[in-house]
């Protein structure tokens, strides 16, 4: 697993070893012990997948009081992969990073948990996978405004953005819940 270190201390972006030959690929996109190896030590408790069509951004999400980290990746089409740093004692508090992911490139983004996470759909279509290491809790669930001119993301898209309603209403980030 190649590992690529990113602006925001502890997000990651990881490059699987991809084994191909005229039958097509195999990887692993998970081993616990290759993952601790790399530093990340978490225990997944729910896998999710999610299938979104072009220029549908979802997020940027994030649970108070039972974080969840999240090992993201597309296994078709692409995406825009965010992820904000709401960890109040971190010097990169309040900035953003954001990397394509592929069922191309293969690449699987670690969002640890203190992140605010979200993406916007390149392709016509995208099926995402992400482990998470906390069960999801919408009681908890918080939702980080996704154009906030504060964050100034460029999403990348290449039409008008399509938003749930719970996304169009989420919080700025100077009014958002950060983590100690």
């Amino acid at each position: 697993m190649k590992v690529m270190e990113t602006p925001l201390r502890g997000l990651l972006v990881l490059e699987p070893k991809v084994f191909g030959d005229d039958r097509g690929f195999f990887l692993e996109s998970y081993n616990e012990k290759v993952m601790a190896e790399i530093g990340i030590a978490d225990k997944f408790v729910q896998d999710n997948h999610s299938y979104s069509v072009q220029n549908v951004v979802r997020g940027l999400h994030y649970q108070v009081r039972h974080p969840q980290g999240k090992l993201v990746r597309a296994v078709a089409g692409e995406i825009f992969d965010v992820a904000v740093d709401l960890r109040k004692a971190s010097p990169t508090c309040g900035r953003w990073y954001g990397v394509n992911l592929s069922d191309q490139n293969r690449r699987i983004l670690w969002v640890p948990s203190g992140f605010a996470h979200g993406f916007g759909v390149a392709s016509d279509g995208a099926h995402v996978l992400y482990k998470a290491t906390d069960f999801y809790r919408p009681e908890l669930e918080r939702t980080l405004l996704w154009n906030d001119l504060e964050l100034d993301i460029d999403w990348k898209l290449k039409g008008e953005p399509i938003l749930s309603a719970k996304d169009m209403l989420g919080r700025t980030l100077r009014d958002a819940e950060k983590f100690d």
